[in-house]
């Protein structure tokens, strides 16, 4: 214990004491909130000689400490945690085999994946589409992202018990397990792919099934989907050229098949969602799994850049229950000049009309979409 000389100018007759205080062997002559009743009492105390703990007396000092107000924390923005999602994946995938517990972490990350999706699917499908500033060596992990963000649509559409609908997410977060660097390096090529690439492109579905294999996955339909996603009912598919392939399978590939289809690549530029569905619609012959991506996102999906009646530009941003007509944030006047005000327009009404896509997405290269969208909290978990 440290003791201090009791201080004269400390002590105020007739107040508590502040502290207790003792003698030269740190006896206790006075306890805390003892009262000096007269000068001459506290002459003598200071003539015996009194002195104060010195630990008392800082934390004394500390509670006079004008209170700090709280920091103030934002809530999370449900554009950052999806924002997120990408670099997560990264990290969960790129040391499969080190993880003893990896079935468990994507199931985990799978689930994540599917409440952002429930907070809002506008925004899950906006993402999708808008993939401006998408960085090409991370295509492999923003294309799974993606894809398995369609299939959580596409098999709520289909009313899939949640086990199955989870199968299917957990198959497009790791069916190009192996290749996901490959693909970010043949997404920033500008030549076509080279025999080595496309043998490695051929061998992944296996390669991918054996791995999750080898970390303990037993799901089959998981597995399956994955074995199967580049096989075809006509026998053209690969690695096997299988005929009787599994729902999950089909599913996967679909929703594969047109994610790529609207994703820029340096060797091409995406697709617009319209030339997309119908691409998709003639392939798949207007089966369920086409018809459910085309329910779900409509003719003009949220992120779709179009041109108003009114001669505004904007972006869709909300679907509504005329695929048709959805409602788009305008970001230029009539004349087509870039505004700071964004408004929205219900495209039902014939002032507002969408009369056409928009190809030049110039502007587009550094919108947030906090402009489009306000700032989106998400719930605390």
């Amino acid at each position: 214990m440290k003791m201090l000389r009791l201080p004269r100018a400390k002590v105020q007759v007739g107040l508590p004491l502040p502290w207790n205080v003792r003698d030269e062997q740190c006896l206790l002559l006075l306890s805390k909130g003892h009262v000096i009743e007269s000068e001459h009492q506290l002459e003598l105390l200071l003539q015996r000689g009194a002195f104060v703990d010195v630990e008392e007396i800082k934390a004394l000092a500390r509670e006079a400490e004008p209170a700090q107000p709280k920091a103030i924390v934002s809530p999370p923005n449900l554009f950052d945690l999806w924002d997120r999602t990408t670099d997560e994946l990264h990290k969960l995938l790129g040391e499969v085999a080190q993880q003893p517990d990896f079935a468990a972490r994507l199931d985990q990350f799978a689930r994540h994946l599917v409440e952002l999706v429930d907070l809002g699917a506008d925004i899950a499908i906006y993402r999708i589409v808008r993939q401006d500033n998408a960085k090409n060596f991370y295509y492999g992990y923003y294309h799974s992202v993606h894809t398995a963000t369609l299939c959580v649509l596409m098999a709520r559409h289909l009313e899939w018990p949640p086990d199955r609908m989870m199968s299917l997410v957990k198959a497009a977060l790791t069916m190009n397990l192996t290749v996901l660097d490959l693909q970010g390096q043949m997404a920033g090529q500008d030549v076509p792919m080279k025999d080595k690439q496309r043998e490695a492109i051929r061998r992944h579905p296996a390669q991918a099934v054996e791995l999750l294999e080898k970390v303990g996955v037993a799901d089959a339909d998981w597995l399956t989907a994955i074995a199967q996603h580049h096989e075809r009912p006509d026998g053209s598919g690969y690695p096997l050229g299988c005929t009787e392939l599994d729902e999950l399978a089909v599913a996967l590939r679909v929703a594969d098949v047109f994610m790529a289809k609207i994703s820029p690549r340096a060797l091409r530029e995406a697709l617009s969602p319209q030339v997309a569905i119908r691409e998709l619609y003639r392939e798949d012959k207007g089966g369920p799994i086409s018809t459910a991506i085309i329910k779900e996102f409509g003719i003009y999906p949220p992120g779709d850049f179009v041109r108003l009646a009114s001669g505004e530009l904007g972006l869709v941003v909300q679907r509504t229950g005329n695929a048709r007509a959805p409602i788009v944030a305008s970001i230029t006047d009539t004349a087509g000049h870039a505004v700071a005000r964004t408004l929205r327009h219900d495209t039902g009404q014939s002032a507002f009309a969408i009369v056409a896509s928009v190809t030049d997405k110039a502007m587009l290269m550094r919108l947030p979409p906090e402009r489009l969208y306000g700032f989106s909290a998400a719930p605390p978990a």
